[in-house]
């Protein structure tokens, strides 16, 4: 069967292969490690934040990509450790755990961008790639052709 240009998946809906050992909750943010494999996000360094687990998926005694944890990317409204700020607009979120975002950089992996800050929570867009350039010292182009430090 010829497959070429048939679509598979929407650009938001995505499947990711789970590490082994983990287990990933519905509704928390799904990180990919350097390994290539999801876990539940962590204030950890070097990690790809995906998007959103749209299930709980459960790989505690599987091996690596023993099954897949599907993912959906947009905006989503993620807990605030009290460091965002209602002028935070458009500044990048970060991981504080599965759940939160915060504002600071170091140690942890860029969650997206803020687009709105509530007394409920803090909404993030997750739609990038490369997650954290400049917390790593390394220097890269964003999207609008400018210069990440």
């Amino acid at each position: 069967m010829d497959r070429v240009g048939n679509q598979k998946l929407s650009g938001m809906d995505i499947n990711i292969p789970v590490a082994a050992g983990a287990t990933i909750a519905e509704a928390v943010m799904v990180a990919v490690g350097t390994d290539g494999y999801a876990v539940e996000a962590s204030k950890t360094s070097g990690l790809t934040i995906a998007g959103c687990a749209m299930r709980h998926t459960d790989n505690a005694s599987g091996s690596n990509g023993a099954v897949s944890v599907p993912v959906r990317r947009g905006a989503f409204v993620w807990d605030n450790d009290g460091s965002i700020e209602e002028t935070d607009i458009l500044k990048d979120a970060y991981v504080s755990d599965e759940k939160t975002v915060t504002i600071t950089a170091e140690g942890s992996s860029r969650a997206g961008k803020i687009l709105a800050v509530d007394s409920d929570g803090v909404t993030v867009e997750m739609l990038n790639g490369r997650e954290n350039p400049a917390a790593d010292g390394e220097t890269g182009k964003q999207e609008d052709g400018g210069e990440v430090k």
